[in-house]
């Protein structure tokens, strides 16, 4: 079967952060899927196979970390989509069946793909005992996010705080489910990005995440209730970065990059 690595939320290679994509006939079993995400070595792997016509999705789509099953992907989405395009399988909306319901990507004419997925409810909560020391940084807020993302989004005081970050990544993995978003308002918008973040997921095998599309359901209302705009820009990653354009709706949050096929070959099982 044909295995793919894309580089999500960029429009060159060897940027964003990169995901593997499987396209199946159906999911074979869960160690199975569980091993070749092991193998990929990735933030994420994405499996995914059609579904019947008529139904309320096009294709069920999972994600794999190298230990573990997550609820939500926004990178390996995008990548799943960006080869459904590139192959044919798919053109315009498709509809994703996924453990946090059902996700669409519409593909336009300029080679974006939009996403529209949950927005996450934010709760302001009281920093954890050792946050700031595993963080090595100052905090200015924490909020925790809904079940399907599981981190904590920690401001810190400016962009130059985030890009520092050289956090103890033990420590970090007892504080939150999945991991930490850390993040601050950009120095110079002029520069095209109105904030930046980095998400670090210990948990759950993920040292850094390069460019995480589920972090910015939380980032998108975040920043857009204090910066007073609903479309916004985001800038995420340390020695990888990606650009990623959010649209707050309500409930729900649009999420729009760019994809790059880098690697294209045969998984011989």
């Amino acid at each position: 079967m044909r295995i793919r690595i894309v580089d999500a939320f960029t429009d060159r290679p060897f940027s964003g952060n990169p995901a593997g994509v499987l396209l199946l006939d159906a999911f074979p079993d869960d160690p199975w899927l569980q091993k070749v995400a092991a193998e990929v070595n990735l933030s994420e792997t994405a499996f995914a196979h059609p579904l019947p016509p008529g139904g309320g999705a096009d294709w069920a789509l999972r994600w794999f970390t190298p230990i573990t099953e997550v609820d939500m992907c926004g990178h390996a989405t995008l990548a799943t989509a960006h080869v459904l395009r590139a192959t044919g399988r798919a053109t315009g909306t498709v509809r994703f069946a996924a453990r946090c319901g059902v996700l669409t990507t519409t593909a336009a004419g300029d080679g974006t793909i939009t996403m529209d997925f949950p927005t996450s409810p934010l709760t302001p909560v009281d920093p954890p005992e050792g946050l700031a020391d595993a963080l090595g940084a100052e905090v200015v807020s924490v909020h925790d996010t809904a079940a399907h993302i599981g981190d904590l989004l920690v401001e810190l005081r400016d962009e130059k705080a985030v890009r520092a970050l050289t956090p103890d990544l033990p420590a970090l993995a007892g504080l939150s489910e999945r991991g930490v978003i850390a993040t601050a308002a950009a120095e110079d918008p002029g520069r095209g990005h109105d904030f930046v973040s980095r998400c670090f997921f210990p948990r759950v095998g993920i040292d850094e995440d390069p460019v995480t599309g589920s972090a910015h359901t939380a980032l998108a209302p975040f920043w857009s209730a204090r910066l007073g705009r609903a479309e916004l820009t985001g800038l995420q990653g340390g020695a990888r970065t990606g650009i990623v354009r959010t649209a707050l709706r309500g409930e729900r949050t649009l999420l729009t990059g760019q994809a790059v096929t880098v690697i294209e070959g045969d998984l011989r099982v």
